[in-house]
C-alpha cells in the first residue's frame, strides 16, 4: 500500500524544514549541484573551490550541494573534478565543509560516477552496465566495457567509502547522483541497461543497484546523516527511463528512507537539465513539477525541485502548492552568490540575469553545452575571488579560454 500524501499547506520560503534523518535545512533554497572544475590535479578540493563555498555560504542558501565528486579517480565526469576514495584529502575536504556551513547553510556532497560518459581519463576505456556506446555525439567514440559482477560490487563499495569520508569531514550527508544519464542513471534506463542478470530486463533488477548503494551508504553514515537522491522524472529519450516508471523507482527510495529526492531530468543523449534543449525553461520547469505533482500524490517523502525557477513568485506558488518542499536554484548562483538572501528577503527576482553565451545554429547542441560548462566556470572564479555579480565573457573568448584551460588540464591529469 502506497504511503499516505502529505495535505496540502502553505508553506513560507524562510520557514525551515527539518528531514526525516532530524537534519534541519534553515529555509527551502538549495544551490543545485553544478559542475566546478576546481579540484586539484591530485584529486583534493582547491583553495579557490573553498572560497567558492565560503562565498555560497555567506549568501543565504539553506542546503549546498557540491558539484559532482567522484567515488574513482579512473572515471570522470570532467577535468578536475574533485575525487574522494581515501583519506589522504580529508583535511582539505573538512575545511571546504566547513567554509561552506559557517553561516549556517546545510552541505551535502553529491556522490557520483559517469559511467558510459566518463571524459577521462582518456587512457582508461569507460565502464557501464552493458557495452553500448552513448548515441551522444563525443560521447560514443569509445565504446563501454560491460561491468561484470565483482566490478559493480567494487562500485558498492566505493559509493560507502566515499560517503563515509564525506561524513568524516563533516559534510552532513551525501547526494547519490541517479540522474543525467550518468552511472546509476544508466542502469535505470531500458536503452543503456541490456544486461540479463539481476541488474537488467526488468524494472525491479534496474533499480537494484541504486537501491544497494542507498542502503550501503545509509549503512554506512548511519540514521542521523542526510541521504538523498538526485533522480529523472524522464530520461527525455526514446525507449528511455519514463514517467511512470520514475514514479515507481521515488517511492522505493521513499521505502528505502532516503531524506529528501531533488527531481530532475534529461541526459547527455537528451539533455534537458543543461538549458540548451530547444523547449522553454518554463515547460521543462513546469513538466517537472507535473511530476512532482503526480509523486505528492502518492508520497510524503521531501521533494527538491531544480529545473528553470527564477522569480520569487514562482517559488511562492511552488511551495504554496504543496508539491515540493525545497526549490533548487543553479545557474543563478553562478551569476550572484547572495541570491538566496535577496529571495528571502522578498525580492522579485529580475527577468533577465545574465546567461551564457550561445551560437544559434541547430547544429551548435554540443558547443552550446560547453559553453555553458566554460561560461560558469570563469564566474565560479569570479565570485571566488570576492565579485558579488559576475558576467562571464561573450562565446569567442569563452571557448578561447576554456580550450587552454582545457588543454592544460588534460595534460596534467589524464
Amino acid at each position: 500500500m502506497p504511503p499516505k500524501s502529505r495535505s496540502p499547506r502553505i508553506v513560507a520560503v524562510g520557514s525551515s524544514l527539518t528531514l526525516p534523518c532530524g537534519a534541519t535545512l534553515p529555509n527551502r533554497i538549495a544551490k543545485a549541484a553544478m559542475s566546478e572544475q576546481l579540484g586539484e590535479i591530485t584529486g583534493a578540493p582547491s583553495a579557490t573551490l573553498t572560497r567558492l563555498y565560503s562565498a555560497w555560504g555567506r549568501g543565504g542558501a539553506g542546503l549546498l550541494i557540491t558539484g559532482n565528486v567522484m567515488i574513482d579517480r579512473r572515471a570522470y565526469v570532467e577535468p578536475r573534478n574533485v575525487t574522494l576514495e581515501d583519506d589522504r584529502h580529508l583535511e582539505a575536504v573538512g575545511n571546504w565543509a566547513r567554509a561552506g556551513s559557517r553561516e549556517g547553510s546545510v552541505m551535502v556532497m553529491q556522490i557520483n560516477h559517469p559511467g558510459r560518459v566518463a571524459v577521462g581519463p582518456l587512457h582508461r576505456r569507460p565502464v557501464g552496465p552493458s557495452a553500448l556506446r552513448p548515441q551522444a555525439l563525443g560521447f560514443n567514440l569509445r565504446k563501454p566495457r560491460a561491468l561484470s559482477l565483482d566490478d559493480i560490487a567494487d562500485l558498492r563499495r566505493r559509493y560507502t567509502r566515499t560517503a563515509e569520508l564525506a561524513a568524516a569531514a563533516g559534510f552532513s550527508g551525501v547526494q547519490v547522483h541517479a540522474a543525467h544519464g550518468y552511472l546509476l542513471s544508466q542502469f535505470l534506463s531500458p536503452v543503456a541497461n541490456q544486461r540479463s542478470d539481476r541488474y537488467g530486463g526488468s524494472p525491479e533488477n534496474r533499480r537494484r543497484l541504486l537501491l544497494e548503494v542507498v542502503a550501503d551508504v545509509r549503512q554506512a553514515i548511519g540514521p542521523r546523516a542526510i541521504v538523498s537522491v538526485k533522480l529523472n522524472s524522464a530520461d527525455f529519450q526514446h525507449g528511455g527511463l519514463a514517467e511512470d516508471e520514475s514514479l515507481d523507482v521515488a517511492l522505493t527510495l521513499e521505502q528505502a528512507g532516503i531524506d529528501l529526492l531533488e527531481i530532475s531530468g534529461g541526459n547527455y543523449e537528451a539533455p534537458a537539465m543543461t538549458g540548451v534543449v530547444q523547449d522553454s525553461a518554463r515547460e521543462r520547469e513546469a513538466y517537472f513539477l507535473r511530476y512532482a505533482r503526480e509523486l505528492r500524490a502518492r508520497s510524503a517523502m521531501p521533494l527538491m525541485l531544480t529545473g528553470g525557477v527564477r522569480t520569487r513568485a514562482f517559488i511562492d506558488e511552488v511551495l504554496a502548492d504543496g508539491a515540493v518542499d525545497v526549490i533548487g536554484l543553479g545557474r543563478p548562483f553562478a551569476v550572484r552568490p547572495d541570491i538566496a538572501g535577496d529571495l528571502l528577503a522578498g525580492a522579485g527576482e529580475p527577468q533577465f540575469l545574465p546567461t551564457a553565451p550561445r551560437i544559434p545554429l541547430a547544429f551548435a547542441t554540443p558547443v552550446n553545452s560547453y559553453l555553458q560548462l566554460a561560461w560558469h566556470a570563469a564566474n565560479f572564479r569570479r565570485i571566488a575571488a570576492g565579485d558579488k555579480e559576475v558576467t562571464g565573457p561573450g562565446a569567442v573568448r569563452t571557448l578561447a579560454a576554456a580550450g587552454t584551460t582545457v588543454t592544460a588540464r588534460a595534460l596534467t591529469q589524464f
